[in-house]
């Protein structure tokens, strides 16, 4: 595999730099391909020499992007990458998040970090929960979204219809950028609505290099797709009447969404998909600070950290603190400050992530993400600056509806296991509660999806050589109290009250909605305040 290393272009001062910058994530639903596109992304600007398959079928290898073994088994994303890359003189950074939607809170904090985002869906299934989800989410931040459907070489739904649901179901006027020749499944090309012209596609074997194309004008496509190239054309008739033509303004106000078609599997439409996100997307913008006004891009250097991972490889047992640089210069060597704590923070070792790949990073420009190698101190939502102050908004945590004890499974071991649960709550893997009455011995986990326990289980016995064993607990909400609330709470049945380690927070455990709304009724005065992103149950 060849790595690109992004480098400063003419001017090199941070707000020419962040011209050149496009920082996105890509979101989806399980299954809906989102770490095949991310590779077929990277195939087509040429970092990469040939493309691996997600579930590592047929002798093929895993994506770059998945490195976890649990991700490689299982053919899913559970944590979240990032691969920077340069690219018709922009500077790349793509950040995967994970596919799974029980690893949704990691995949907000990645958003916390992007300028706009690249929202899969499959043909065959359009808007799932778990992307809609994943909207809110976009919303919420302000973040433009392109919408790309994939999977149109296998059977799915009409055109029209995904776009209408599109708009029906999220608000999203759709603008199609792209539209496809022939039906789902059977896939003869893409008509550019700009200008008319279709490309057609012959696919590589098992997509494993680039899709070689064709561009036919508008005639010549008339006469050798006959009925399929008609009836294109009389849907992109139709979405010229009802007025799906491309505005800028509207795409980075987050109430349209530019939509294109592919296969990223067979790598079609990528390259299309690329040049679109460098031509219409958003560069590095102001950030708002959490007081109000916002950090301007020539600011002196500040960063968000967004994400927090230990032993991202098994040769490098170290904690990387994910930064995106959100005003300035990053220098390799400079000395920050940790907001969070006020004291200094050394930057030696600074690194560029290419999934599993590092390299030494000697400078950086809003909007590039920043490994900053054993940084023992960060956490996710933290804020670093130089020269001058700022703090920018804490990333929340989200509503944990799952609950376990964890205990050692070997005694001896006790030393090991604390620090490793220690860890695995410092990067936001688990949310870890305790109380005096359960003592440091056997923690409350809190999780958003049981694949986290999963998770945890696996990186306990494999980084800490501490095998634990998990007790479900039968709480599956979570409200904030405070103080007032521990004491009428207690001795409450099926009522627990526990701190959340990683904030102070007091969290009263409930079995379910009615035992909730029992204690509400009879102790309105009660502070019982829900956390963001709640499950529909609750």
């Amino acid at each position: 595999m060849t790595v690109t290393s992004p480098h400063a272009g003419p001017g090199g001062t941070p707000t020419a730099e962040a011209r050149r910058r496009r920082t996105f994530a890509v979101i989806s639903h399980p299954d809906a391909g989102k770490s095949t596109l991310t590779e077929a992304l990277a195939l087509h600007a040429e970092v990469i020499s040939a493309a691996g398959a997600v579930h590592g079928k047929g002798g093929r290898k895993g994506v770059t992007s998945d490195w976890m073994d649990m991700e490689r088994e299982r053919g899913i994303s559970v944590t979240s990458a990032v691969l920077q890359f340069a690219y018709r003189d922009h500077v790349i950074n793509l950040l995967d998040t994970p596919g799974h939607g029980d690893f949704s809170e990691d995949t907000y904090r990645v958003l916390a970090a992007v300028d706009a985002a690249v929202m899969l869906l499959d043909a065959a299934r359009g808007l799932e929960p778990q992307t809609l989800k994943l909207f809110d989410v976009c919303r919420a931040r302000g973040v433009p979204v392109l919408t790309f459907v994939n999977k149109w070489d296998r059977p799915g739904r009409e055109p029209l219809e995904l776009v209408d649901e599109v708009e029906q179901r999220i608000g999203l006027r759709p603008m199609p950028i792209t539209w496809p020749v022939g039906i789902a499944g059977d896939f003869h090309g893409l008509v550019e609505r700009a200008d008319g012209t279709m490309r057609r596609f012959t696919r590589a074997a098992h997509g494993a290099s680039k899709a070689a194309e064709e561009i036919l004008d508008a005639e010549r496509a008339a006469a050798e797709e006959g009925v399929d190239w008609e009836r294109a054309t009389e849907e992109l008739e139709l979405l010229g009447e009802i007025g799906a033509d491309f505005d800028p303004v509207d795409f980075h106000a987050g109430t349209a969404t530019p939509v294109m078609f592919g296969a990223a599997l067979s790598n079609i439409g990528v390259a299309r998909l690329l040049d679109a996100l460098v031509e219409l997307a958003p560069p590095p913008a102001p950030r708002p600070s959490a007081s109000g006004p916002e950090r301007p891009i020539e600011s002196p250097f500040s960063g968000l950290v967004f994400k927090v991972q230990a032993s991202m490889d098994k040769s490098h047992r170290d904690r990387v603190a994910f930064v995106r640089v959100c005003s300035g210069r990053f220098e390799r060597g400079m000395v920050l400050t940790h907001d969070a704590t006020g004291r200094p923070f050394a930057t030696k070792y600074a690194q560029a992530m290419f999934g599993r790949d590092r390299s030494t990073i000697d400078e950086a420009f809003p909007g590039d993400i920043v490994g900053l190698v054993n940084a023992n101190a960060l956490r996710p939502g933290d804020t670093l600056w130089a020269e001058k102050p700022v703090t920018f908004p804490t990333i929340p945590s989200f509503a944990p509806e799952h609950f376990s004890v964890a205990r050692v499974a070997d005694a001896s071991k006790t030393k090991q296991f604390r620090k490793g649960i220690e860890q695995l709550d410092s990067e936001g893997v688990i949310q870890v509660l305790s109380s005096d009455l359960r003592g440091d011995q056997a923690p409350v986990l809190a999780a958003v999806g049981p694949l986290q326990f999963e998770v945890v289980s696996a990186r306990l016995g494999d980084e800490f050589s501490a095998p634990i064993k998990l007790e479900r607990l039968d709480y599956t909400i979570a409200r904030r109290t405070d103080a007032a609330g521990v004491e009428a709470l207690k001795g409450a049945v099926g009522i627990e009250v526990l701190t959340r380690r990683s904030d102070g927070e007091l969290l009263a455990l409930f079995p379910h909605k009615w035992r909730l709304q029992a204690v509400m009724q009879n102790q309105p005065s009660l502070t019982l305040e829900p956390l963001i992103a709640e499950g529909t149950g609750q």
